[in-house]
């Protein structure tokens, strides 16, 4: 192992991810099984491997090092990388045809070709750069999006051509809006018929969007980069759906775009007609289409309508192979998975994503009790079945018999992706990461009478009569991004400030997933009130079991929404806590983007008054507590204006901060030496704020 401290070693590793088999598909029939991974666990370029499921042996397809001198990510790439929080290099991402035979990925903004048999690996001769590429099913064409145009190509490399070209400036086909990468997790606009025979494609008009200009203070002599951000209030890009053919013609697809603008996402398989789900602009009716794929008309299978909103959940809608709509359903206080008309799972049950649709079951992961652990689950009309018993987090991807599952857990330092034919494992997929060294001292506890997730970190070889410690809470604290999990992963910079010297506590509260649609939805119209005094009450209770938190000496960090709730203590509840670290925080949330924010504030134009309650500016003048504000220059996210408004606001105020900026960063700190000091500046800035 490195002698390089953990925040060295933690950057250099990504977090200890590099070297870890990622983006695994259990392809065809089962007899291969594909992934990504880098050679070691400080290599960032992944290489695309497959396993074979007779043997167990590995062999790497296709080697971006030998295909490429240098990895120059394309500004649509790179936007990709940001929407999906992608930090690593080479190989970032592939698509299969049905046999799993053949894969497609792209570098550099080129498009290759893997033969998964042989693993021949081509550049195919076509307009670059090239962007989402996708194997038709039957592996015989490419489709990719290149210049805002939709195109095809022959697996062969012959026939490239427009199937639909872009018809205005602002106009793309074939790729997903910046909302729906960044909010409904859709990445993709563009799906093929089973047969290979024509394409369903997303028209984008970003025209109506308003225009921002994105510059880089610390590079002066270059132009702002202009984007069109859709923030709260503000008209989104307008999206539609079109049937494409291979001889280009065009069949549009229809729907009362007026009240239902958002696409949620579509799938077309060959169990029945291509489905797409759609949403109203308030996201409280969702409703589930069929099209027919001669006519572009729709028809209406389902419609989901809830008083606060309708929530996104992984893989559905989608079609049983006898022809039975698949769907997940808020109901009876718990997401229930849904076939046909019949809910097969039911409380406490909280089903988060379909995996699989199979002959005679679904493949789901979902909670249970403790929603700390996730677990996959075969579900069928006649009972549920839980496949992972190990306490952790199991993921997992099936093809026929071959069942993937990836897992993690506080016992193992590392996750083990392990392959499953029925019963018996039959391989084991090689991890690469490096070790993390981290000796974890973390107790899962449940906190107060709404039993709050938490997690307490210690020092290693703390011992109460070395003395009470001064506190750090360490939350993300908002919908969904989930801390408190029974793996390691998530708790190693948390052991690593605890070993500073700190209590850490880190708490999931109202809002967070894992616990069913009443509790997600305590947090509807108010992101400031039951977020920090979940914090608050998590602390209080922690400290009444335990004598080692120092209650005056208590200090918050976090970063996005957890920047938010770190600014918000410090300014809100003063009483509470005595300092605060606020990485790349949303102030306003006028700023913010509009499917995230009007999902749980409405829309600032009706409700003004709910925006200026959930603000942080009007609260400025409160503030008098130390506050490090920390924001990277080049934030498409959560965009640095909010920082510098917060900091405006403050000085106006006359009241002391601090303001570090991060120049050409974006949302996620990526250098190594930038990701290795942050984390020693807040640990100094939090060791001084609080001594005594």
């Amino acid at each position: 192992m490195s002698s390089a401290s953990f925040p060295r070693r933690s950057a250099r590793t990504q977090g200890f991810t590099l070297g870890a088999p990622r983006n695994i598909t259990a392809a065809g029939d089962g007899a291969t099984v594909l992934f990504l991974r880098s050679a070691n666990g400080t290599d960032p370029r992944n290489a695309l491997w497959a396993l074979d499921t007779a043997t167990g042996e590995e062999r790497v397809l296709a080697d971006p090092t030998t295909l490429l001198d240098s990895d120059e990510v394309t500004p649509e790439e790179q936007a990709r990388r940001e929407r999906a929080r992608e930090r690593a290099g080479g190989i970032t991402g592939y698509a299969t045809d049905r046999a799993g035979s053949s894969v497609v990925f792209t570098l550099s903004g080129r498009l290759f070709h893997t033969a998964v048999a042989t693993g021949e690996t081509r550049e195919l001769p076509v307009r670059q750069p090239v962007a989402d590429p996708r194997m038709d099913p039957e592996g015989q064409r490419v489709s990719y999006v290149s210049g805002g145009a939709l195109r095809v190509v022959d697996v062969d490399g012959s026939g490239d051509r427009a199937l639909v070209e872009p018809d205005a400036p602002d106009v793309t086909w074939g790729l997903a809006e910046f909302i729906a990468a960044e909010e409904m997790n859709r990445f993709r606009g563009h799906w093929w018929a089973p047969d290979g025979s024509r394409l369903l494609a997303a028209r984008v008009d970003e025209s109506p969007v308003q225009r921002w200009y994105l510059g880089d203070p610390n590079d002066p002599g270059r132009e702002p980069t202009p984007v069109r951000y859709p923030a709260a209030g503000t008209a989104n890009a307008e999206v539609s759906l079109a049937l494409v053919g291979l001889d280009g013609t065009r069949v549009p697809v229809e729907w009362d775009r007026q009240a239902l603008p958002y696409l949620v996402t579509a799938h077309w398989s060959r169990h029945g007609r291509p489905l797409v789900a759609v949403q109203s602009r308030d996201q409280r009716t969702q409703l589930v289409l069929a099209v027919d794929p001669d006519t572009g008309r729709t028809t209406e299978v389902h419609r989901e309508t809830d008083p606060h909103w309708v929530e996104i959940k992984p893989g559905w809608p989608a079609w049983t192979p006898d022809g039975r709509l698949v769907r997940i359903s808020a109901d009876a206080s718990a997401y229930r998975l849904v076939v046909g008309d019949r809910p097969w799972t039911s409380a406490p049950l909280q089903v988060r994503a379909v995996l699989d649709v199979g002959e005679d079951d679904v493949l789901v992961s979902a909670s249970e009790e403790d929603p700390t652990q996730v677990h996959l689950y075969r579900v069928s009309e006649t009972g549920v079945e839980r496949l992972t018993t190990d306490p952790g987090v199991h993921a997992g991807t099936r093809s026929g018999a071959v069942l993937v599952v990836a897992s993690s857990t506080l016992d193992e330092p590392k996750t083990r992706v392990r392959v499953r034919r029925g019963d018996e494992e039959i391989a084991e997929v090689v991890n690469r990461a490096e070790e993390h060294g981290v000796q974890l001292n973390v107790e899962l506890l449940r906190l107060g009478e709404r039993e709050l997730c938490s997690a307490l970190l210690l020092p290693h070889g703390y011992r109460p009569s070395d003395g009470p410690l001064p506190v750090l809470l360490d939350p993300y604290g908002g919908p969904h991004s989930q801390r408190v999990l029974s793996r390691q992963q998530g708790f190693l910079t948390s052991q690593w400030f605890a070993d500073q010297g700190f209590a850490v506590l880190v708490t999931d509260g109202r809002g967070m997933a894992g616990r069913g649609p009443d509790w997600d939805r305590a947090i509807a119209g108010d992101l400031a009130g039951p977020p920090l005094q979940d914090q608050v009450d998590a602390l209080h209770a922690a400290a009444a079991q335990r004598t080692e938190l120092d209650l005056e000496r208590v200090a918050i960090r976090g970063w996005s929404f957890g920047g938010y709730l770190a600014a918000l203590a410090v300014l809100r509840r003063p009483d509470v806590f005595h300092a605060a670290v606020a990485g790349a925080a949303v102030v306003d949330w006028r700023l913010y983007d509009t499917h995230y924010t009007e999902r749980y504030l409405g829309d600032p134009n009706a409700a003004p008054e709910v925006y200026e309650a959930n603000s942080l500016l009007a609260d400025a003048a409160k503030l008098e507590r130390p506050l490090l504000v920390v924001h990277g220059t080049v934030d498409d996210n959560v965009v640095l204006a909010h920082s510098l408004r917060l900091s405006a606001a403050l000085t106006a105020a006359a009241r002391p901060h601090t303001f570090l900026p991060l120049p050409g960063v974006s949302h996620m700190p990526t250098d190594e030496t930038t990701s290795e000091n942050l984390l020693l500046l807040q640990a100094d800035f939090l060791r001084r704020a609080l001594a005594r």
